[in-house]
């Protein structure tokens, strides 16, 4: 066994006062620390009450043996073995716990910084194309999403930083367009037609707000416009429905040849002039 009379003989008596100093001070900080690590995890959305006080008094004894090391190091301590082994362990446990320290430190920062709320309708970014979904959950991993379609989607927390991220809900209303391809015949005036679909467009649905109709061709035979319109976020594909609905019912009632789609129409396999 090392003789540790031997290792301690040359201590000084103001030595061992600073020793015993730094170690009641590193077990009032542990108390402070065990305190405020607490305090941050009870504010992680859905953080399960089983992780707080585990996470908070690790780090509580983390920082007692911090001074009790600091403090044999003044007194004279070899402890260059223990503390390799103490940074041999950190680092393992950093490699393991990567991912979930990242993902918990986002959702500590997303909540902090409120990027997205339970409620929210937010697009994100995936190797399929955009995703759009409503937040239902926010918890230490991840958010949850529901799309349209009724499938649950968890998004890493991580993700919500690094990648980009667009919170249709921020400005409590959403803008959808439709496309019209309509006949335009002799007496009619371009301004003439924009208005037409602006005003059904207006009475479409109540949902409907501050509609607009933008021309994208014109021709002696046709006009090709885009109709714009805004509503409540959650509700874009029944209000976008009924706009559809309505246009394609005033033209049926004009007895005019037209095409109203919710999607930018593909290059048509007929005549030029055609509708």
């Amino acid at each position: 066994m090392p003789d540790l009379s031997a290792q301690f003989a040359g201590v000084q008596w103001w030595q061992l006062v600073a020793a015993v100093i730094i170690v009641i001070l590193g077990w009032i900080a542990a108390h402070f620390v065990h305190k405020g690590m607490a305090a941050l995890l009870n504010r992680v959305p859905n953080m399960p009450e089983g992780y707080v006080q585990p996470v908070a008094r690790g780090a509580e004894y983390l920082t007692i043996a911090f001074g009790i090391g600091l403090a044999l190091a003044i007194l004279g301590a070899n402890i260059q073995p223990v503390l390799a082994v103490v940074i041999l362990v950190g680092v393992v446990i950093v490699l393991v716990l990567r991912g979930t320290a990242d993902n918990f430190a986002s959702s500590v920062m997303i909540q902090s910084r409120r990027t997205v709320e339970v409620g929210d309708i937010v697009q994100v970014d995936t190797p399929d194309g955009a995703m759009t979904g409503t937040v239902t959950e926010l918890n230490a991993r991840a958010i949850i999403l529901v799309t349209a379609d009724g499938a649950t989607v968890h998004v890493p927390n991580s993700k919500l930083l690094s990648d980009s991220v667009v919170n249709l809900s921020s400005h409590g209303k959403g803008r959808s367009q439709v496309q019209v391809r309509m006949e335009r015949r002799d007496d009619d005036t371009v301004e003439a037609l924009l208005a037409r679909l602006t005003g059904v467009a207006g009475t479409a649905s109540p949902s409907v707000s501050d509609p607009a109709a933008i021309v994208q061709a014109v021709s002696p035979e046709r006009v090709i416009a885009t109709v714009r319109f805004w509503h409540p976020p959650a509700d874009g594909v029944s209000t976008t429905s009924d706009v559809v609905r309505a246009l394609a019912d005033a033209f049926h009632a004009e007895k005019r040849a037209a095409t109203v789609t919710s999607a930018a129409a593909l290059p048509p396999l007929t005549p030029p002039d055609s509708v």
